[in-house]
């Protein structure tokens, strides 16, 4: 069994059959496949450590909350966190951005005539939280654009940064839709120097890109459990420490609290002050064997064997007549391709691909802006690997592709 082919023996969902045909799952920037690492420990949770976490003095509790905890470890010691209080559990990467948007909002931290930077680029996690932050504040959100190419004009993000009044800078770290790796150490340093905050949306940074949050110097480094192999309904906010101590908390209940009395309460120390009520503590286990098995996709036989399968997918893609791709390829690229075809509706190709068992996504992407507005286009296709995936998925998603056009032009 060679190296590739043991990491796919590993996932057990891979050998699904979808209308009779061999599962080709495309769609791994919405949702990875889990290893059956991740699967049995789940189970074990439900099984075996199924009780409130942090709260009781029983066994079973005192099991979860080692779980939980050893969990938040595993997360620090991946992304290099100073500390694990600095680690925070949310829902994912929504719920992380929405803290704190709603937190540096309620905490004076942004105000009528500030600036909150973006990108045109952004999924709509990373800009409505702050177009609802800027409503209640009155501060005003300016965009980064991006080149044909999809890449930052940087050009633009100086002038933007030099006109003064920017307090945060929020970026993807890569896009979901035209997945270009951007700069981020970069920009936080060009941020920095006026003052700005910096929160980058690592949803698919995490999966693609070695992270290193004090190396990256960001503020806040924020990404979803299901992308990078875990059980979904779990996320991280990763903070500096002196920064989530400034902040208020988001929610209030059980477990946030110091003290509480009729009168008033007092906020409990991180990184707890951020995790009201009872968490998905089950799913937040994963984490320890889903790093573990994301450890084991890191290097440079890993990074060669994604940039062949995507260099293919470009090549035999742009020999489709009437098909355009949206991302340049290159070095900053991650293995993540969303296209257009001219005469065929982005759903009906997904629905035919469907048919012959090849997942991809299709619509909006959740990034309408830089669809509609930026590209000028109602939908796209997306197909996105994992190193799971193989040259044979790939070769059989073209076939399907070209088969799919065929039958709709």
């Amino acid at each position: 069994m060679t190296y590739f082919e043991n990491i796919r023996s590993q996932v057990p969902a891979l050998s699904a059959k979808v209308k009779g045909k061999d599962l080709v799952y495309l769609d791994n920037a919405a949702t990875a496949q889990r290893p059956e690492s991740v699967i049995r420990l789940f189970d074990r949770c439900c099984l075996e450590a199924n009780a409130n976490i942090h709260r009781a003095v029983h066994t079973l509790s005192a099991e979860a909350t080692r779980l939980y905890e050893e969990g938040r470890r595993a997360v620090a010691e991946f992304i290099n966190a100073p500390c694990r209080e600095c680690v925070v559990f949310t829902s994912g990467t929504t719920a992380s951005v929405n803290l704190v948007a709603n937190s540096m909002a309620r905490g004076g931290m942004l105000g009528k005539g500030d600036v909150v930077l973006l990108s045109e680029a952004e999924h709509h996690s990373n800009l409505v939280p702050w177009q609802m932050a800027a409503q209640f504040t009155g501060a005003r959100i300016e965009y980064v654009p991006v080149d044909d190419s999809g890449r930052l004009r940087m050009d633009v993000l100086d002038a933007l940064l030099a006109k003064g009044g920017v307090k945060l800078l929020a970026l993807a770290h890569i896009s979901n839709v035209l997945g270009i790796v951007n700069p981020i150490a970069e920009v936080t340093a060009k941020a920095h120097k006026v003052g700005a905050l910096v929160l980058i949306d690592g949803a698919q940074g995490i999966v693609h890109e070695k992270v290193d949050v004090q190396e990256i110097d960001c503020d806040f480094y924020v990404f979803s459990g299901h992308k990078v192999y875990t059980v979904p309904g779990t996320g991280i906010l990763y903070g500096k420490p002196e920064i989530l101590e400034a902040l208020p908390p988001f929610m209030g209940g059980g477990d946030m609290v110091e003290t509480v009395s009729y009168g008033g309460f007092s906020a409990t120390a991180l990184p707890l002050k951020f995790e009201a009520g009872t968490p998905n503590f089950a799913a937040v286990a994963t984490y320890v064997p889903a790093l573990e098995f994301a450890r084991s996709l890191e290097g440079n036989q890993v990074k060669t064997y994604m940039k062949g399968m995507t260099d293919y997918l470009f090549d035999e893609l742009g020999k489709l007549g009437g098909c355009r791709i949206y991302g340049s390829n290159g070095e900053d690229k991650a293995p993540l391709i969303s296209f257009v075809t001219e005469g065929a509706h982005h759903a009906d190709i997904a629905q035919l691909l469907d048919a012959q068992g090849v997942a991809v996504r299709s619509g909006l992407m959740c990034a309408e802006p830089l669809i509609t507005e930026r590209f000028g286009q109602s939908g796209m296709l997306r197909v996105s690997l994992a190193p799971y995936n193989n040259p044979e998925e790939c070769q059989k998603f073209i076939k399907a592709l070209e088969k799919a056009l065929a039958m709709l032009r």
